[in-house]
């Protein structure tokens, strides 16, 4: 993308603010009365994480209507008011109502003329992997858009907003943004978003107590279902203290090199049919976020046996740490109406996750549906599991009683004992319009964790987004690797439409 990405090029380039505009949304100044109150735990283990998220739209950059949509739509919002200060106890805390200068949140960066003419979509691309070498000024609240006024292959223009991880986790600044969107074909409600899904495994499935009546074989399955649940947590939790503290996936071209510095991180991305995902799941009897593992498990494997030169018999088996939401299946849909109906200050913000470490299979099969089936029956397995809230507690208990470093360290361990992030997060069902604008695409990403591979999937209209933040010294043809992507999704379903639904049930 030829956006200036040396160091004395970029920073000038991001100094071009927007000219004229002053616009204060403050309530109360930081240091004169602003009300404090502290950083979570699972907060302070992201301080050196960012989201970066690129959305394209689908008409002319408007400014004044789009900046005015920031104001009005996300500066109001208490945490979007906010700064990180340490105490005199020695804590950190959210200063919350500080000042507000809009214009110091939305910058206007000039890229070089020649690559922009050259290749657009290159341009945006490389001045988007620009932001992860670029310091974030603290002293005000953590935030800000890029807005890109290129016309690209996909969007008329594109608008990069960066958001420290502090302020939330996916789910939460989803949250914010359907809040802050309106439907495109109905612009007086908000957009439809998909249902509450229903969790499922043994973990949900469990019952109570059989009545005496019910007799002895069913009171047996009740305790044996219980103690099935104990003893996978049992070799679960253990899996991930014995992770922190001494297994570590074998190196891989997947990861960094031995003692290697994290370089700059690229945000590509590649739409997917979201229809196709949701034929194979039907299928499959399976869940959309089997198949989208699936789908990554057969594209890290034609990438891994491609260029590693190992025979096509390997195998190999990397994991990954997926990011799970610990809210209420329907907290989407509430805390959307509780912003739309002004509170937004119930809204439980921040970050509200656990971990799962996530097997991936590297290997080809004759059968592309595999890949998914050994998927469903990996995670059907992770489901009869308390892992995720134990990853949580442990993570908490630690922070409480250990203090910031120790639980620093576990989380920086954990992180870099595996190969590859992922998470999943759901998107609106339909076109939105945001800051009065419409939105073809939403691409979100981190950088900051120490792996050189971060998957991403994100829903939104008829498409998923499957979003790679790449380490490009570890992932030079991370191109190869998107297109992978979709050859996979390709190959899963030629193989299941092949197939009547009865017999791949049935298999």
């Amino acid at each position: 993308m030829g956006a200036r990405t040396d160091g004395t090029d970029a920073s000038a380039a991001l100094r071009n603010r927007l000219p004229g505009l002053s616009i204060s949304t403050s309530r109360t100044p930081a240091g004169r009365g602003a009300a404090q109150e502290p950083v979570s735990p699972t907060a302070r283990l992201v301080k050196d994480v960012y989201i970066v998220v690129s959305f394209g739209f689908g008409a002319p950059l408007d400014l004044p209507v789009f900046r005015d949509g920031i104001q009005n739509q996300l500066a109001r919002y208490r945490r979007f008011r906010s700064i990180q200060v340490m105490s005199k106890e020695g804590t950190l805390q959210w200063v919350v109502g500080t000042e507000v200068n809009v214009d110091s949140h939305i910058i206007f960066p000039t890229l070089d003329p020649a690559a922009v003419a050259a290749d657009p979509d290159k341009a945006v691309e490389d001045y988007v992997a620009s932001l992860s070498t670029l310091p974030m000024d603290h002293t005000r609240p953590a935030w800000e858009f890029h807005l890109l006024d290129i016309p690209t292959s996909e969007a008329t223009f594109t608008a990069a907003a960066r958001v420290h991880h502090s302020f939330g986790d996916g789910v939460s600044l989803i949250t914010l943004f359907i809040a802050a969107t309106r439907s495109a074909a109905d612009p007086t409600r908000l957009p439809a978003m998909l249902p509450p899904p229903k969790r499922k495994g043994a973990i949900y499935a469990l019952q109570r107590r059989p009545s005496p009546t019910a007799g002895f074989l069913a009171f047996l399955v009740w305790v044996c279902s219980y103690l099935v649940l104990a003893w996978h947590t049992v070799v679960d939790v253990w899996s991930f203290v014995a992770t922190i503290v001494f297994i570590r996936d074998p190196p891989t071209l997947f990861m960094h090199a031995s003692n290697s510095e994290t370089r700059r991180t690229r945000f590509v991305h590649r739409s997917l049919s979201l229809d196709d995902i949701k034929f194979l799941k039907n299928v499959m009897n399976c869940t959309v976020n089997d198949v989208l593992v699936g789908v990554t498990s057969a594209a890290l494997s034609q990438y891994y046996f491609r260029n590693s030169g190992d025979t096509r018999t390997s195998k190999l088996c990397v994991r990954s740490i997926l990011i799970v939401n610990l809210r209420p299946t329907d907290s989407l849909q509430t805390y959307v109406n509780m912003i739309e109906s002004g509170d937004s200050n119930d809204v439980k913000w921040g970050n509200r996750f656990g971990y799962i470490i996530l097997p991936f299979h590297i290997a080809m099969h004759n059968d592309p549906l595999e890949y998914v089936r050994k998927t469903k029956r990996m995670v059907e397995r992770k489901k009869r599991s308390l892992e995720v809230i134990f990853t949580n507690m442990v993570t908490e208990f630690t922070l409480k009683f250990f203090g910031a470093k120790a639980g620093a360290f576990i989380f920086n361990r954990m992180f870099k004992h595996v190969s590859i992030g992922f998470s999943n997060v759901s998107g609106p069902t339909e076109q939105v319009v945001f800051c009065g604008h419409p939105v073809k695409f939403i691409a979100p990403s981190v950088y900051g964790p120490p792996q050189a591979l971060f998957v991403h999937y994100q829903s939104y209209g008829s498409a998923m987004k499957v979003i790679l933040a790449v380490d490009e010294a570890v992932f030079p043809d991370y191109i190869q690797l998107l297109d992978d992507f979709s050859e996979s999704l390709r190959l899963i379903k030629g193989a299941a439409s092949s197939l009547s639904t009865t017999s791949i049930k049935n298999d």
